[in-house]
């Protein structure tokens, strides 16, 4: 009897300690394993995605809200993965730099449970508008007489917000489960942020709850997205198709060919860093794995505003139209 009551007692103890003094006041985020002596060579790279996407994302929304030719609902899809863009890549890219560059690697619980939000809530929303953009693009090339019609400015407002909300829904769950934990294995996270499972998996408590979640979040939003956008171009191909001229088919595909590129450096990395997770685990370094991770929020940022800008004769005209007046003013003031 008393030998019960005395484990009784130290589970007991221990169900305290868990719930107070198993939560760290901080982590430590340790770059990439294994490349330590070489992250000030990984941090160029870095840091020129991180400007060119800044600049190229910033420039997009600039070009958006100004033109007059580009107040069509494409380009306000555009606008939203710019601004998407713009958050996902700010969330990681300036802590990673500041690891690379000074050591500074501890992060407090609480903001590294903000990054963890704003990263996969960001992430989420990355992949809900490039299904809105397929969707856009179906209604343009299998409507187009109906086009302005079925996407007005309110309809727009609404789909954006729908997308941001179920982010926000579904990765809120994300901290709570986080923070129930306790951690009692170590405070050092092998990563360059506070990615949801890299921190749980420093808990001595039962993860298994934030894996489940966490695979049915996947499936909740990039399953769902990669449906639409797959039925939305099964669609768009079958009209493009039947259309009888080689010249008409190959305009209306040409409209799609940007965000084809977008879809392709968003989900290509998400894809691999998924695959590699499950099936590659051992075989993998880990530092290919926060790499990839780092390229899967990064690429997309850099790629989008070059890959549209370069491909969507109307942004290429409003970048040249400016930079030919700019010249203009230039000569005539000297």
């Amino acid at each position: 009897m008393k030998f019960k009551l005395f484990n009784d007692h130290t589970s007991l103890i221990m169900l305290m300690l868990n719930q107070t003094d198993f939560t760290p006041a901080s982590f430590i985020l340790n770059g990439v394993p294994g490349l330590e002596d070489m992250h000030i060579w990984i941090s160029f790279p870095f840091c020129s995605m991180y400007v060119v996407a800044m600049v190229g994302n910033c420039g997009l929304l600039y070009l958006i809200r100004y033109e007059d030719s580009l107040h069509r609902p494409m380009y306000y899809f555009l606008a939203m993965l710019s601004l998407t863009d713009l958050v996902m890549c700010s969330s990681t890219i300036p802590k990673a730099l500041v690891i690379f560059w000074f050591h500074l690697k501890e992060i407090s619980f609480d903001e590294c449970l903000v990054q963890m939000f704003f990263i996969h809530t960001f992430t989420g929303m990355e992949s809900g508008v490039l299904m809105l953009m397929a969707l856009d693009r179906y209604v343009a090339i299998c409507y187009p007489l109906r086009y302005s019609t079925i996407l007005t400015n309110p309809v727009i407002a609404k789909v954006g917000l729908t997308t941001f909300l179920r982010a926000v829904i579904l990765i809120i769950p994300f901290t709570f489960l986080t923070k129930r934990l306790p951690y009692c294995k170590g405070n050092i996270i092998p990563h360059t942020y506070c990615d949801h499972m890299s921190v749980a998996k420093l808990s001595c408590g039962n993860v298994k709850v934030n894996a489940i979640y966490g695979l049915m979040v996947a499936l909740l939003i990039g399953g769902f997205d990669i449906l639409c956008i797959t039925i939305s171009y099964t669609m768009i191909l079958r009209a493009v198709v039947s259309l009888s001229s080689t010249d008409a088919q190959q305009k209306a595909f040409s409209t799609c060919t940007a965000h084809i590129c977008a879809i392709v450096f968003s989900y290509s990395p998400a894809f691999f860093s998924f695959f590699s997770h499950r099936f590659g685990g051992h075989t993998i370094p880990p530092s290919c794995h926060i790499i990839v991770a780092n390229i899967y929020l990064l690429l997309p940022p850099t790629m989008n505003p070059v890959v549209y800008g370069v491909k969507t004769k109307q942004i290429r005209d409003c970048v040249l139209r400016i930079l030919s007046c700019s010249k203009d003013t230039k000569s005539q003031s000297i």
